[in-house]
């Protein structure tokens, strides 16, 4: 049986990209970038407060999400431990040892829980959107209206209530419609965190103009190492020193580096866990030359370089 003619016809088809979001090019070809005080490695902390609401029924399948039968009491409680309990553990490691982070939360989460958005703020740290809650991922069947009305509103509640410009963007599961960067920069947003394939910004091309895209790498999210590959908590604290290591090394002849760690309250944020992430933000903070910085400050300083 031969295939029909129009089996290999596809009308974007040609040399290079089947987008035209960004310009492709290789790290090793682009100018150095360097960093205030001539810091070697900026390390962007990222601490997702998240709400996974018991009544799920997304679109999509979302990880992490509710996976028993209704109600998944288990997973809802587990999730909202983070948020109740395990980011204080996580808020204190990290002002023991001096490091700020920049904090991706729902919307729908920060209009309950009032008191987490005021510890970021009076932290002095930034807030991402980080859509309306996990229960909401966007995807490409949404309707384009609808989106734009999601963000907008996302959008108008986390910077009412954080009294912040919130400049980044972190999708739910980091799904995205062909559309939600366009959305997302026509509301405001200057940099998106979903796209996972670069270890530096990048410009990034919306409808309302060019943006940048910061490496939020999901290589060294807790979740996935410690829940999704069952890696131990050692071997956790190995990857996070090993990826800083060769950030690190790399940094000596080719310009500053950005270290990336994704951190989910109801996972490191357990007792058993969270000295494993204190021993390896110590050993990163026990170098010279590492800059704790926010994603908004990642993005001046990136930018300030022309």
């Amino acid at each position: 049986m031969s295939l029909p003619n129009d089996y290999l016809e596809y009308p974007k088809r040609g040399h290079g990209m089947d987008h035209d979001r960004y310009t492709w090019s290789m790290l090793k070809d682009r100018p150095a970038v360097t960093w205030p005080n001539g810091a070697r490695v900026a390390l962007w902390v990222v601490t997702q407060l998240q709400w996974f609401p018991l009544d799920m029924k997304p679109a999509i399948p979302v990880p992490a999400g509710m996976a028993r039968p209704y109600p998944d009491s288990w997973n809802y409680t587990l999730r909202d431990y983070g948020n109740r309990i395990g980011v204080y553990r996580i808020f204190k490691v990290l002002d023991k040892l001096g490091i700020r982070s920049s904090v991706a939360i729902n919307s729908a989460l920060a209009e309950m829980y009032p008191y987490l958005l005021e510890q970021v703020v009076a932290r002095d740290w930034e807030v991402i959107a980080n859509g309306l809650d996990m229960g909401h991922p966007h995807h490409g069947d949404m309707d384009s209206q609808e989106e734009a009305a999601l963000i907008k509103g996302v959008l108008e509640t986390l910077r009412s209530i954080s009294g912040q410009a919130v400049r980044g963007w972190l999708s739910p599961i980091r799904s995205e419609s062909m559309n939600t960067p366009d959305l997302a920069a026509a509301e405001g947003i200057e940099y998106l965190c979903d796209w996972a394939n670069d270890d530096m910004p990048y410009p990034f091309e919306t409808a309302s103009g060019t943006i940048l895209n910061m490496p939020h790498t999901m290589e060294l999210d807790d979740q996935q190492i410690l829940i999704t590959l069952r890696h131990t908590e050692q071997e956790y604290v190995d990857q996070l020193k090993d990826q800083f290591d060769c950030l690190y090394a790399e940094s000596e002849s080719s310009g500053g580096r950005i270290m990336a760690i994704n951190l989910n309250p109801w996972v490191t944020g357990q007792a058993y866990r969270i000295k494993a992430l204190e021993g390896a933000l110590s050993y990163i903070m026990s170098h010279d030359g590492v800059w704790s910085a926010t994603g908004a400050e990642i993005l001046d300083a990136y930018k300030a370089q022309g």
